[in-house]
């Protein structure tokens, strides 16, 4: 099974539900991400889907000072992504408890 394009979509609302916890910046998310179990996952696979959900105008990107070296571009959530977070989690509920239900329903 093709584990990568299921998960896809998965982290993108998964990193929208970081980035609304509070502004953060890619390298950040990585490890966040890494500390819930999302241990395949490097900066290589965040940049693009950063970039998607900010092209989507889910996310908007500011640069700031950085007290180690260059600029950091931190992410913070729109009024469109934070309705994409409350969808995502109402539809990943309902996918949860349909898959649940085939594979934890005694016959």
């Amino acid at each position: 099974m093709d584990k990568s394009q299921m998960m896809k979509g998965i982290l993108e609302g998964c990193i929208l539900k970081i980035i609304d916890k509070s502004e953060t910046y890619g390298y950040e998310i990585v490890e966040q991400l890494q500390r819930y179990g999302f241990v395949d996952v490097k900066e290589g696979t965040l940049y693009p889907l950063l970039l998607r959900l900010e092209k989507k105008g889910l996310i908007v990107a500011t640069f700031k000072p950085s007290p180690l070296g260059p600029r950091r571009k931190y992410y913070n959530l729109t009024e469109a992504g934070q309705e994409y977070i409350i969808r995502f989690y109402e539809v990943w509920n309902e996918v949860r408890q349909t898959v649940e239900g085939i594979f934890c329903k005694e016959d």
